[in-house]
């Protein structure tokens, strides 16, 4: 009798247990989607104001092709119109594409044009703040990622960056493949305030922070490099920072570099 209720008392522990960790699994999933709302708050205001000035432009040269009748100034209106909102697709397919909940799926994927569609929706956010960016794209490494996840990182860490220069000052974006170490790299270097070293070792852990909320009240929670290093650690991956006061800080993201996706080749018919 002991021997049958222990076995029950076992099992129902055990599905106590499993029922546990998915409410946990559950509650992980929903803190990124949160953090990922957070940053998209943090650049909702530069990107509206792209949005503005695109439909000026689209505006502007609508009515001079309706007032010129010369074909050449109608096929420029035609041009900047249609380059306008290529630029807008741009950076809707981005936001998009950021905003989405793709679970913990992975696949084969280039760095480089990971990186950039993270970069076309900052880029007016660190115009406005006076920030020069710089991209290295030295090699087109793979590795098998969950791009909103990886993309969730590269945005913090560039947001991280941008609020750490209060007067404007340059951001470095480098890609390139460490064959040697079979490692795929992505680093992110501001020329900030830097960490002090007290700090410095601390700033991965939860709720731990190095800075205030920002005027619109975005930053300062401490979970943005926790979850960035629960994600790196998910792909099998490491994040590492390097930092010095009135110098600037370095984060770099190491992936297992994997080998490029061999390309379909399609048969053509001859006729």
């Amino acid at each position: 009798m002991k021997s049958t209720i222990s076995e029950f008392d076992e099992r129902r522990a055990a599905a106590r247990i499993a029922e546990l960790q998915q409410q946990v699994q559950s509650l992980q999933q929903q803190l990124l989607q949160a953090q990922k709302m957070s940053s998209v708050g943090v650049l909702a205001s530069s990107i509206t104001h792209e949005f503005n000035n695109i439909l000026m432009t689209v505006i502007n040269y609508a009515k001079m092709g309706i007032r010129h009748k010369d074909a050449a100034m109608r096929d420029k209106s035609f041009e900047k119109i249609l380059a306008a909102g290529h630029r807008a697709s741009k950076i809707t397919t981005g936001m998009l594409s950021y905003a989405r909940q793709q679970g913990d799926r992975r696949e084969p994927m280039d760095l480089v044009p990971l990186v950039e569609d993270v970069l076309v929706l900052v880029e007016k956010d660190l115009q406005r703040y006076r920030v020069r960016l710089t991209t290295k794209f030295d090699d087109h490494p793979f590795a098998a990622v969950n791009s909103g996840q990886v993309q969730q990182v590269i945005l913090n860490l560039i947001v991280n960056a941008r609020q750490a220069m209060e007067q404007g000052g340059n951001l470095t974006v480098s890609v390139r493949q460490n064959k040697e170490q079979g490692q795929a790299e992505l680093s992110i270097q501001d020329s900030g305030c830097g960490i002090p070293p007290e700090k410095l070792r601390r700033i991965f852990e939860p709720f731990f922070t190095t800075k205030t909320a920002d005027e619109q009240g975005q930053g300062g929670t401490g979970l943005g490099l926790s979850l960035a290093r629960d994600i790196m650690e998910a792909h099998g991956g490491r994040i590492r920072v390097e930092s010095a006061v009135g110098i600037g800080t370095t984060f770099t993201l190491k992936f297992p570099l994997i080998a490029a996706p061999v390309k379909p080749v399609v048969a053509q018919t001859v006729r």
